[in-house]
């Protein structure tokens, strides 16, 4: 239980971190749909579907790699020396190339007439990847605290000075336009300063992060970082079909959308962004808790029968999981008035949808370590390969016909294909004692009181009978769990006194 209770708390500072980051970062949605036009936010939509997907270019696995090699302690100072020269060298080649290439990328997505957008995003990811083993090296050496500061300092900086951008610079072009800010900001350049202010962000973030990242020294062991590449190179791979899975279907949308004008393929691609961010709850846990769970599933790895503790963990993480899915789905009437654009609200049908493969997704992650322990991380290419495989022909079959909707079907069939091929996979090669089968009926469950719900909203009530009915069933299936699973949670620290009061209170001794 210690080691699971570590993992809770470094996963809560994780999410503290993320839920407040991404909050933060999320205060932006309301604002940017409500200061940007349809098209615009298609636009900015379409660039941040890029990024992520180069980003695994310039980052190559070395993250998980830092971990799964620094489980050694004899070699930990050799590894992040040679993973930090590595990172340098490639991140300078690939910056420069990003840079000459620019109207490449930007024709790729449509945007031809601003290339500039992926000059600056280039610099945007460079200052990413340079970022990444010093954030790694926080999470490792188990320092959550900094790593949380650092993110939100980051993130405050990105808002503070896209609003500075959007709304002071505007105001100030209209009230002195003489003055330098009137005479050289363009209004007609919006999504441009949203790019500039990232760009502030990531440049803010890596000097925070300075002490970390220069702790290397020049030293390069070749040897070693063979063996990092190695096991590192079929994570690209899966990186590669891991972005196409999370962001890319914003370019195929744009792409393959039988929208009759350009303006209304962008504006389709920002509805669809814009709704897949109501998702975010599920998506921050999983993030939050890949974060405290992948440096912790390798050092207990070395402990005794490591497979029950992960079992356990798996069993805690789904039904966390599926209570978000409850508080997300049954409360989209409120959620969706952080879509300050009405037009975009058409969208939140694909909200249910997306929660459950955010759900498979979570899952997956959890299911992932068996690849990653066996040093067999090239299963890990293959599970995402069909993932990604499933993203691309669903879109290209279906989005002309059902536009977004095809899109978030998708992603929900290639999460949840990736989750049963690396359980079915994993199992044969790693066991581990997952409780399957109430794991399944706790999901089929949420599924059918959300189901239940959707039935009821047909009576037209009204929203505060629907939000009642929300609640109840919320707290059913509270009820439900902690009846199923008291044993567990009775071991829990803060919990588990509450439950053994209750007990007590009742005369069960």
């Amino acid at each position: 239980m210690s080691g699971i209770k570590k993992l809770a708390g470094q996963t809560l500072w994780y999410g503290a971190s993320s839920i407040a980051a991404r909050f933060l970062s999320y205060l932006l949605t309301p604002y940017l749909t409500a200061t940007l036009s349809g098209v615009a936010y298609g636009e900015m939509s379409l660039v941040y579907a890029l990024i992520p997907f180069l980003n695994i270019i310039f980052t190559y696995g070395l993250e998980t790699a830092y971990f799964r090699f620094s489980a050694n302690k004899e070699q930990q100072l050799d590894v992040y020396n040679t993973a930090s020269v590595s990172l340098i060298l490639s991140t300078c080649l690939l910056t420069t190339l990003m840079v000459l290439f620019n109207n490449v990328f930007a024709s790729i997505i449509g945007l031809e007439e601003h290339p500039e957008y992926f000059t600056w995003s280039a610099f945007i990811i460079a200052f990413d990847a340079l970022s990444t083993l010093a954030f790694a090296r926080l999470r490792f050496e188990g320092r959550p605290v900094k790593f949380a500061t650092v993110r939100i300092a980051g993130i405050i900086i990105n808002i503070a000075l896209t609003f500075f951008f959007l709304s002071v610079c505007p105001q100030i072009q209209k009230e002195d336009p003489d003055s330098f800010i009137g005479i050289f900001y363009n209004a007609e350049n919006r999504v441009g300063y949203v790019i500039i202010a990232n760009l502030v962000q990531a440049i803010a973030t890596f000097l925070m992060l300075s002490k970390e990242f220069f702790a290397f020294r020049w030293r390069f062991n070749s040897r070693l970082w063979k063996e990092i590449m190695i096991y590192s190179s079929p994570l690209i791979l899966a990186g590669f079909a891991g972005m196409i899975n999370e962001t890319f279907d914003r370019v195929m949308l744009r792409w393959w959308t039988s929208a009759p004008t350009e303006a209304a393929a962008k504006f389709e691609v920002g509805a669809y962004s814009a709704c897949y961010k109501l998702s975010i709850l599920i998506t921050l846990f999983v993030q939050a808790f890949r974060m405290g769970a992948e440096p912790f599933f390798f050092k207990q790895a070395q402990g005794q029968q490591p497979q029950k503790v992960y079992a356990r963990v798996m069993k805690f993480f789904v039904i966390t999981i599926c209570f978000m899915f409850l508080v997300v789905a049954l409360f989209l009437d409120v959620w969706k008035h952080f879509i300050q654009n009405p037009n975009y609200w058409e969208g939140l049908k694909v909200v249910p949808i997306l929660l459950l493969a955010n759900m498979f997704l979570g899952i997956y992650y959890n299911l992932s370590i068996w690849y990653k322990l066996s040093k067999n991380t090239m299963a890990g290419a293959w599970i995402t390969i069909i993932g990604a495989a499933t993203t691309i022909l669903v879109n290209y079959l279906f989005i002309p016909r059902y536009g977004y909707m095809a899109c978030a079907w998708a992603t929900f069939l290639c999460y949840g294909s990736m989750m049963v091929v690396s359980y079915v996979w994993g199992q044969k090669i790693y066991p581990v004692p997952y409780a399957t089968k109430k794991l399944v009926a706790f999901i089929l469950i949420v599924v059918g009181l959300y189901g239940g719900y959707v039935l009821f909203q047909q009576l037209n009530l009204g929203a505060w009978a629907d939000r009642g009915l929300a609640l109840i069933l919320l707290s059913l299936f509270a009820i439900l769990v902690l009846n199923v699973e008291r044993k567990e949670f009775e071991r829990l620290p803060v919990v588990g006194r509450f439950l053994k009061k209750g007990n007590t209170s009742l005369g069960v001794r």
